[in-house]
């Protein structure tokens, strides 16, 4: 069976095109031309076809926190918000690593997700940045990155002993650039806003010192390196001058990094409460013109489910993290509305970039590329109710908002996962 995605408007971030035009998916591949055999037709109404997302950073709570959300939650929510590939996250219960857990994962993985799932491995055991992991190992049971998430290697002898290993290896590192001794406690950004609401906080420096340190490291070891989040200004210099000396290295931002700033805090409300904190406007515009030039390479949802009960607490106590699988597009689309970025541009952070840094063939509308694609119309406004949305975790920091853009349907392989 052919599939013939008729009357669309093709979103291609390779070619940096925004064209009408049709698209074949043959045996879960994109082809030429419909060839022989019987063809289904997509009519795709004039709405926007693309490139499935690929979403690297996403946590699910298996093992150990079930309940937060599942592969087979997560999976739906996924392909309800266009994301054909998740990139999981290891700081599970417990860590993910050994490959005797991630082969757990995998299987659960492969049972229960409605879409692809690509899991990264712990560095250092159990997150603890004293002893590293198996690398090699971890690689051939299917790891695809190496990351302690939000905990930080503060050891540098054992970071650069991880970041030289893994060079040998050709295994790419993602940390999270933050001042530990800084950050630590830390609940909002400094400034006169937290000085008033009384609120332990950090400055963004700590990102920008703990850039710099990695940078050094890279430097010497020669690793492919990438940062999770960058969200400061102050940061964006230490990363302009890696790329520019040649070093093997790339950045990535949240969704809410881009679209909330530090006053969304208002009444100490707990779902705006994120990690690294919610900057100022100021950090907000510099980050997505950093987007749109290219300096930050990928842009992803950092789903972190949360339950209630870590929620509703006094601001500093309250988890950190928000959801964010079905709310990534409709949100980047504010920056498409404003007239920040364009489509073409948006799908390269959201979907080429991360499939080209973790040297996959998605991200693509040529001919060979995976058949996985989202169909959505950007324009379509809604009223976000989070209790309609798919994730066991309601954590949106979006709850009430007025959002545009709805994904119509979701394809991996050239399977429907979502969608009439």
């Amino acid at each position: 069976m052919t599939l013939h995605f008729t009357n669309a408007r093709l979103i291609d971030p390779e070619t940096g095109t925004d064209t009408p035009g049709d698209l074949f998916v043959r045996d879960g591949v994109i082809v030429d031309g419909p060839g022989e055999g019987p063809v289904e037709t997509v009519d795709c109404a004039g709405h926007c076809l693309a490139p499935g997302i690929v979403d690297i950073g996403v946590k699910i709570s298996e093992p150990g926190e079930r309940h937060k959300e599942s592969f087979r939650s997560a999976g739906r929510a996924a392909a309800a918000g266009g994301i054909t590939t998740m990139v999981t996250r290891p700081d599970t219960e417990p860590a993910i690593d050994t490959p005797e857990v991630l082969e757990f994962v995998m299987r659960r993985a492969n049972a229960d997700s409605a879409v692809r799932v690509l899991p990264m491995a712990a560095l250092t055991k159990g997150r603890m940045g004293r002893e590293m992991t198996e690398i090699g190992f971890l690689t051939d049971a299917g790891a695809v990155a190496f990351t302690d998430c939000d905990r930080v290697v503060e050891d540098t002898k054992v970071f650069s002993r991880c970041l030289t290993y893994a060079r040998s290896l050709g295994a790419l590192v993602i940390a999270h650039p933050q001042d530990p001794g800084l950050s630590r406690g830390a609940a909002v950004t400094s400034g006169k806003f937290a000085s008033l609401r009384g609120l332990p906080a950090v400055s963004p420096m700590a990102e920008r010192m703990a850039l710099d340190r990695d940078m050094a490291l890279i430097e010497m070891t020669g690793a492919r390196y990438h940062a999770d989040q960058i969200t400061s200004a102050r940061a964006l210099p230490a990363l302009e001058r890696a790329k520019r000396n040649g070093l093997d290295v790339t950045a990535g931002v949240g969704i809410h990094h881009l679209t909330l700033n530090e006053f969304d805090v208002g009444d100490y409300r707990t779902f705006f409460k994120i990690k690294p904190p919610l900057r100022s406007e100021d950090d907000r515009i510099a980050m997505i013109e950093a987007l749109a030039d290219g300096r930050i390479d990928i842009l992803c949802s950092m789903h972190t489910p949360q339950d209630e009960e870590s929620k509703r607490l006094p601001f500093e106590e309250a988890a950190s993290g928000a959801v964010g699988l079905q709310t990534l597009l409709p949100a980047a689309m504010r920056l498409v509305h404003a007239g920040h970025i364009d489509l073409p541009t948006l799908w390269r952070a959201l979907s080429l970039n991360p499939a080209r840094r973790l040297g996959l063939p998605q991200g693509r509308l040529s001919a060979g590329a995976p058949g996985d694609l989202v169909l959505f119309d950007p324009d379509a406004p809604f009223v976000l109710d989070r209790f309609t949305l798919l994730s066991k975790s309601k954590n949106t920091p979006f709850d009430g908002q007025r959002m545009e853009g709805r994904v119509i349907g979701t394809w991996v392989g050239g399977t429907q996962v979502h969608g009439d």
